[in-house]
């Protein structure tokens, strides 16, 4: 049986973020006291940064008591995510991207969900679920990401309708548990890994549609990262088969 849920640990891992940072958090904490029937924190996790973006979280943190800035050093959304279950002490923990391209409502929902079932132990966020309503999306970066979803589909079975949406809850045990046994990949494709993972485990994965606005200002370099994934699949799919060769 999980625990209760008695609290959530908001993630944000954040990289040259000056212009949105401040938006971002704010937002957050005014939904949060209003519609969180649950004690919050909110840690910024900040990949190296070499704008204002430290004095902008350093501030936010003696602002707000709930937030926490975190210098993490490193570049890369999977070291951040790490290091966010690391020093988390709340019964969920999950991340979200500091433009809230994702409905900011759905953190509510997905407290929600995890207050309903007990037995679920992950809410992967989803802009490819029919019921899902994404706007704004570049014609180029919907047809990359949704051959990432079919790549995924295709080399390692992936029952979710998406990888990468940039909003992912779980609880506390579970994380700590997909993290001890994920590779140390920095980049975007950790995420990826850890849903892959927790559906080998056979984890109970809600795939939760979403709310969805693309934001022009993003800093991913898209090329970069697709390289990345196909050698990170490379790497994952060999790795779980010589997992089931142990078997």
């Amino acid at each position: 049986m999980e625990t209760k849920v008695t609290d959530i640990n908001i993630l944000f891992p954040v990289l040259n973020e000056r212009l949105r940072l401040e938006k971002g958090i704010e937002k957050t904490v005014a939904y949060a006291k209003e519609h969180l029937t649950v004690p919050y924190r909110i840690t910024i996790l900040d990949n190296g940064s070499e704008d204002e973006t430290p004095e902008i979280g350093k501030r936010l943190a003696d602002k707000y008591p709930e937030v926490s800035y975190v210098r993490v050093g490193e570049r890369g959304v999977g070291v951040a995510f790490r290091k966010g279950i690391a020093l988390n002490k709340c019964s969920l923990v999950g991340y979200m991207d500091i433009d809230l391209s994702t409905d900011i409502k759905h953190l509510g929902q997905a407290v929600e969900l995890f207050q309903r079932d007990e037995k679920l132990q992950y809410v992967n966020g989803s802009r490819f679920s029919k019921a899902s309503d994404t706007k704004g999306r570049k014609w180029y970066r919907k047809i990359t990401s949704m051959g990432l979803v079919f790549l995924l589909k295709a080399v390692f079975h992936m029952k979710a309708t998406d990888a990468v949406c940039g909003f992912t809850f779980l609880r506390r045990e579970a994380a700590e548990k997909l993290v001890s046994v994920c590779g140390d990949d920095n980049g975007w494709f950790y995420t990826i890994e850890f849903l892959l993972r927790a559906e080998r485990m056979g984890m109970r994965i809600c795939d939760m549609p979403v709310e969805w606005q693309e934001d022009y200002n993003t800093t991913v370099k898209i090329w970069k990262t697709i390289k990345n994934y196909l050698i990170q699949m490379r790497r994952l799919h060999r790795e779980f088969r010589l997992e089931d060769k142990r078997k």
